[in-house]
Parts: C-alpha cells; structure tokens; sequence
C-alpha cells in the first residue's frame, strides 16, 4: 500500500485492507472522516473536495487495479469512500439516525448492487486478463455514484413522506 500514493488512496488510507467487508469498512470510514472534515469545510469547499476526489480518485482506482491486475479489487474502497462523502455533502445537517439510515443505504445498493447500480457495475467491466485502463478505473467508481444517486433518493422519498 506504501508503495505508491495512488495506492494509499484507492485503498482508502488502509481501510480497504480488512479482511472482511473492506467496502463497509471503507464507507465507515468515510463517515467518520466527513463528520470529522465538517467542522472545518463549508459547503463549497466540500464541492471542491469532492471534485478533486473524483479526479485524483479516478487515476488512483486505475493505477491501483492495474498493479493488482484486477479490474475492481474489493480493496479498492476509494469509491465507497467518495460516494458517502456526496451523501452526507448533501444530507447535511443531518440527525445521527438519518446519517445511519443513509450508510445502511447505501452500504445496500453498493453491495446488492439493484436495478441501475447492476446496470452502471457492468457498464465498464473488462474481460478478465484485458489491459485495465482509465474506463475500468471510471468504472470502479461509477457503480458507487449511482447507488449514492440511490441512496439520496429514497431519503428524499422518506423525507417527503415523513413530513
């Protein structure tokens, strides 16, 4: 994971290296890193972070996948990581129990992987033993976006039924 920053990030600074359920691991992380960062960061700035996240992702995905000769590694968490953060950029502020009902959401379309996310996980897949490039690396986060698109709206459904 040292050899390389690329590496540091897509394995999401060590978290993505647990032995079991790396993507929940990696979201939590997430979590706490962004409840942690928002003392400090207004809204735009999280704009900016998050756009900046996504780019220096995007290469860091792709590079890492690459040198493990794996087009989405599970380690990867980088995505996980990216997505709660634009979750709770645009929950907030938010209760404890919205933010846990937006993890657990989340944490359900990235793994059950339904409908779009399905769609959007085999949209850049690359045939095993094929060069991995900038589209896998797209790719590994792109399914990650679309369950964060998820996620956020059954919380605006909920919220609308809600109030």
């Amino acid at each position: 994971m040292l050899r390389h920053p690329a590496r540091w990030m897509a394995l999401g600074f060590g978290s993505g290296l647990s032995p079991k359920a790396p993507g929940t691991v990696g979201s939590l992380w997430g979590w706490a890193g962004f409840l942690v960062l928002n003392h400090w960061l207004a809204p735009w700035q999280w704009a900016v972070v998050i756009v900046a996240g996504l780019l220096v992702g995007w290469w860091a995905c792709t590079l890492t996948a690459r040198h493990m000769g794996v087009s989405d590694p599970g380690s990867v968490v980088w995505d996980e990581i990216i997505a709660i953060w634009i979750i709770l950029w645009l929950l907030m502020p938010a209760s404890f129990l919205w933010q846990l009902a937006a993890f657990g959401l989340f944490r359900y379309f990235d793994a059950a992987k339904p409908g779009p996310v399905r769609w959007a996980d085999g949209l850049f897949k690359s045939a095993p033993g094929a060069p991995i490039g900038a589209r896998q690396g797209f790719g590994i986060m792109f399914d990650d976006l679309v369950a964060a698109g998820c996620t956020l709206l059954v919380l605006a459904i909920a919220r609308q039924l809600l109030t």
